[in-house]
Formats: C-alpha cells, sequence, structure tokens
C-alpha cells in the first residue's frame, strides 16, 4: 500500500492542486528520503523550478520540471498534503514545499520508507528504476501474449507471487492480486507454469478490470491511505482481500486467509482450486 489505483488518484488530485506553482523553498527533515544526490544539491536544484505536470509510471509518482523529473515513491505510508498556505507540520512530516504562492505541499510519511530523487527526462525512463517496469496495465500493448511471456520466465513461482512482480503486471500489488486471481478463478499458490492461455487471458483481462475499477472509486482505503482529495472507495467492492471468514459472493463458503511470500493471501477454497500439476 499504496498500490497503483492510489497512486493514481494522488497524481489525479495534486495534479489539480500544485500543477503551474513555482518552488520557492525545500526544507528536508529527514535526509534519508533523498537518494542519488546531497540533500543540499536536490533543494539547490528544485529553486525557482515550476511544476509543470504530476505524471505516473507504475507505482512512482513523476513531478515533471522543465529538464527533470521529482521520482517519488510513497512505499507504505507516503502521502502529499497541499495546503493553500504555510501550515505548522507535524512530526511526521518529512519535506516541505513551499511555493511562490504562499502555499506548501507536505510529504508525511509514518515510517520513513519513501524515497525522492531528481532523475533527467531524457533518461529517466531508460534507466532503473523506471526501465524495470512493463507497460502501463492500461496501455493497449500489453497484452495476454506479453503476460504470458513474463509469466514464462516465472514457470516455478506461484503466480501470486509472479504477479506482484512489477515486470509482470505492472500496478498489482497484494490487494488486487489476490482480488484479480478471485475473479480469474485461480489459486494464487498455482504455479506459473501451470496455466494455460486461457487462464492467462482471465487474468489479464480480470486484472486490467479490477484496476480500472479501483481507479475510478478512488482507490482502496485500507489502514492509512489517504489521497489529497480524501479516502477511496474501493474496499467497499473486495470480494476476497480482508474478508477472512466471510462468504464467498461466489459459492457461500468461507473465506480463507494464508500467507504466501509474507504476505497475507485472501481466497476462496471452493472457486479457486489448488493445483499441484
Amino acid at each position: 500500500m499504496p498500490e497503483l489505483p492510489e497512486v493514481e488518484t494522488v497524481r489525479r488530485n495534486l495534479a489539480r492542486s500544485v500543477s503551474g506553482k513555482t518552488i520557492s523553498h525545500v526544507t528536508i527533515r529527514h535526509p534519508k528520503m533523498i537518494r542519488g544526490m546531497e540533500p543540499s544539491q536536490f533543494v539547490d536544484a528544485l529553486m525557482q523550478e515550476t511544476i509543470e505536470s504530476v505524471e505516473r509510471r507504475g507505482k512512482f509518482l513523476l513531478f515533471a520540471f522543465r529538464s527533470f523529473y521529482l521520482v517519488s515513491h510513497l512505499r507504505m505510508e507516503g502521502k502529499y498534503f497541499p495546503y493553500p498556505q504555510r501550515v505548522e507540520p507535524d512530526k511526521h512530516t518529512h519535506v516541505i514545499f513551499r511555493f511562490t504562492d504562499g502555499s506548501e505541499l507536505h510529504y508525511n510519511d509514518v515510517r520513513k520508507f519513501g524515497t525522492m530523487e531528481l532523475r533527467d527526462k531524457a533518461t529517466a525512463m531508460d534507466v532503473p528504476p523506471l526501465a524495470q517496469l512493463e507497460r502501463e496495465p492500461f496501455d493497449p500493448a500489453f497484452t495476454p501474449d506479453v503476460l504470458a511471456a513474463n509469466l514464462a520466465r516465472k514457470k516455478k513461482s506461484p503466480v501470486k507471487t509472479a504477479l506482484l512482480d512489477q515486470s509482470v503486471f505492472l500496478g498489482l500489488g497484494n490487494i488486487y492480486v489476490d482480488e484479480t486471481l478471485f475473479h480469474a478463478g485461480i489459486h494464487p499458490f498455482t504455479k506459473s507454469g501451470l496455466l494455460t492461455t486461457t487462464e492467462i487471458e482471465r487474468i489479464h483481462a480480470h486484472g486490467v478490470a479490477v484496476l480500472k475499477k479501483a481507479v475510478e472509486a478512488g482507490g482502496s482505503t485500507i489502514r492509512s491511505y489517504v489521497s489529497p482529495g480524501g479516502k477511496g472507495e474501493f474496499q467497499l467492492q473486495l470480494a476476497v482481500y480482508g474478508q477472512k471468514g466471510v462468504s464467498c459472493p461466489n459459492c457461500g463458503t468461507p473465506i480463507e486467509k494464508t500467507k504466501l511470500g509474507g504476505r497475507g493471501t485472501h481466497y476462496c477454497p471452493s472457486c479457486q482450486k489448488e493445483r499441484i500439476s
């Protein structure tokens, strides 16, 4: 958390609130969040620069300036809060952007896992971490055949583990993998190499559909996620994630929860039959 739908929701709200604004001052209260350069260099580079747009690549936010991007990853708890005037930061506010119009943008992160770095626009997409990402799930070029080729590289991995890899299916995180596999009728422990062409087509179709619906609902507010525009509502539509013991919406069997790769994993034991060969 947050996953692609949440990051896209954050992007849309930030695009409305900070696009076109010029930075007059930056305060860094947790220097380790700044990657690739000294915090003082980061601050100097941003002085009097104008945010042209706010973009997204997978789960990364990209604040676009004239010649570079500020690449931001929210990790587990990162949040951006825009304010129309100067406000006193709380103890979890670690980076503050002040604009020439007197407004501010605060980056808040309870766990301090989030990162920020500046990347040249001309090369940002060609080097890690952005170069390691698959095409956007809503891109027509991301086809079931592309997904099949990606899964073929992970044939010995459980399908859930494979789908969490952003070079396989960009944007799927723990919540949306569980939802995708439920709607596709596939057990999360099924080895990727055992999937049929039809099953991969179902994963592709339901994965894209789940992400689109989640974006439309503003993401899922589970635990602490909130965007600059408020809380998401997709959690009200979740079929299996967080539903342990609740009746399956398809067959009525209680939803089960287990662990896979350290991740809580939800599924219906009736609709998603485990397969070992």
